[in-house]
């Protein structure tokens, strides 16, 4: 979708492209790979993502990328906040603008682009698709176009198509002082836990993810990092770090590019259908997901892993799954789904993985 402005392609002088992605973490940090498989194969290509300040960490190893801060809530708030970033990103000369969002702020901007003969495309979300595949009745259940596709199907209508396979990983980072001092140095590996979501119905319940770290600590092989964000789950990250030795909460005690290096370093990631694991697999860590009421048909799997890395809750008691695409919407009873997957599971499947026996 977009505007019937000619595409753009210029394979051998630069050619500056806007990209749009607000919001959420997950979301925005699905760009980076595609971003970069784009630069690959048009190194001339130059790129301004705009996008809130909170972000920029994940694009700093990106080559002819710069990040353009949207502040939503502030100086770019409402229609007047917008046309003046409008005015903004207009000033920056962009040959193109990939709307990786399409939401109404994006729809707003491409109004005002329309003017300016810009060449404006807007990511196909599929909506009728994912309707479909989450409806209660007469549900379509098969896999959908990935996230990733649809990002790069942006740039190939702006002229520039491009091939996600094999994958590219961003390089791991250097640690911060910081992170040294709260981790030590020890020859365990790093399992990184991140056990929250957004919605109960996508979170695995606590007493499970207790029995899973009991068993982990037991190895005595690895050192366990509870990620999350927020001061409740602060708090509660750090009473159950209280509970074992070998783990610790790592939430309150770095900034966002300390912990994004700190996750490049990881030997593992266990995380929810939620941001934590988009991270972990930028980095091409193993990331080993667990999914409630939403379902990896819906196109929001982590970059380049193994689809065996995902955990499913049981179809067979919770036919409706998937219920929603994002898992704020399920039938009642349906938040018990995730409880389906067992901690011996989840625990195989992590020991497989670092012991490289993973089938």
């Amino acid at each position: 979708m977009g505007t019937d402005n000619k595409a753009v392609r210029k394979d051998h002088q630069a050619c500056h492209i806007l990209v749009i992605r607000l919001s959420a973490m997950g979301d925005v940090a699905m760009t980076v790979p595609v971003i970069s498989v784009l630069l690959r194969k048009y190194p001339n290509l130059r790129i301004t993502v705009a996008t809130r300040k909170f972000f920029a960490p994940l694009f700093s190893s990106l080559e002819n990328v710069s990040v353009y801060e949207v502040d939503v809530t502030g100086k770019h708030k409402g229609a007047t906040g917008l046309w003046k970033l409008f005015g903004e990103l207009k000033r920056l000369e962009p040959d193109a603008v990939a709307d990786l969002h399409h939401v109404l702020r994006s729809n707003t901007l491409k109004l005002f682009f329309s003017q300016t003969g810009i060449p404006f495309i807007q990511i196909d979300k599929g909506r009728a698709e994912k309707k479909a595949l989450t409806a209660s009745r007469n549900k379509i259940f098969e896999p959908l176009k990935t996230t990733h596709e649809r990002y790069a199907d942006v740039f190939k209508k702006l002229g520039f198509p491009l091939e996600l396979a094999p994958p590219v990983f961003q390089p791991k980072e250097t640690l911060s002082e910081r992170t040294v001092e709260l981790l030590g140095h020890d020859r365990k590996k790093w399992i990184g836990i991140a056990p929250f979501a957004a919605y109960e119905g996508k979170m695995y319940p606590l007493g499970l993810m207790k029995t899973v770290i009991k068993s982990l600590e037991k190895a005595n092989r690895y050192k366990i990092i509870l990620f999350g964000g927020g001061k409740k789950e602060e708090s509660e990250l750090h009473a159950l770090s209280r509970q074992f030795t070998n783990t610790v909460p790592i939430a309150g005690h770095l900034d966002f590019k300390d912990e994004l290096a700190l996750i490049s370093n990881l030997d593992l990631m266990l995380s929810m259908d939620s941001g934590n694991g988009h991270l972990a697999a930028l980095y091409g860590v193993p990331t080993v997901t667990l999914w409630g009421v939403t379902h990896p048909y819906a196109g929001f799997y982590p970059f380049g892993q193994d689809p065996q890395n995902a955990l499913l809750a049981g179809r067979e008691q919770f036919p409706q799954i998937p219920t929603s695409v994002y898992g704020n919407k399920y039938p009642k009873g349906y938040e018990e789904a995730m409880a389906t997957i067992a901690p011996e599971a989840v625990v195989r499947k992590i020991e497989q993985l670092l012991s490289g026996t993973a089938p």
